[in-house]
């Protein structure tokens, strides 16, 4: 049996935690061809969760492995399907974030990639602040 169909669910990948997520809408075969999926990914976005600490105000910090990520060629940034996720997140306000690493973040920039060790300094940092 067939499981395609000519009618699919969209759903994206999370920035932050990798979860796939439905959008809400429907993909369309303009064929009338059965050749989707039940679920079909299209790119990514924030789901409820990272939405909402988004917009809280909260910038997520994603470590990821600079060995196993593909490499961005030349001054582009890495691409999330490029990064290796080693699984530790952190979240910072945005005001804090701009602080602690003396840059400018854009209004509409949800996570920034980081390498192995910047969030485990971060917590060090806090503990010793205790």
């Amino acid at each position: 049996m067939n499981d395609k169909s000519h009618v699919s669910l969209e759903q994206h990948l999370c920035l932050v935690c990798g979860v796939p997520f439905d959008t809400g809408s429907l993909l369309l075969d303009r064929r009338l061809k059965a050749s989707l999926e039940h679920r079909t990914t299209t790119g990514w976005g924030l789901c409820t969760e990272h939405q909402k600490m988004f917009d809280d105000g909260f910038v997520a910090l994603i470590e990821c492995d600079p060995q196993r990520s593909g490499a961005p060629s030349g001054n582009a940034r890495l691409k999330p399907e490029q990064a290796y996720r080693t699984g530790r997140l952190a979240h910072l306000k945005r005001h804090v974030f701009a602080k602690i690493f003396n840059v400018p973040i854009a209004d509409d920039q949800s996570c920034v990639f980081v390498e192995p060790g910047v969030i485990e300094k971060l917590q060090s940092s806090v503990a010793h602040a205790d």
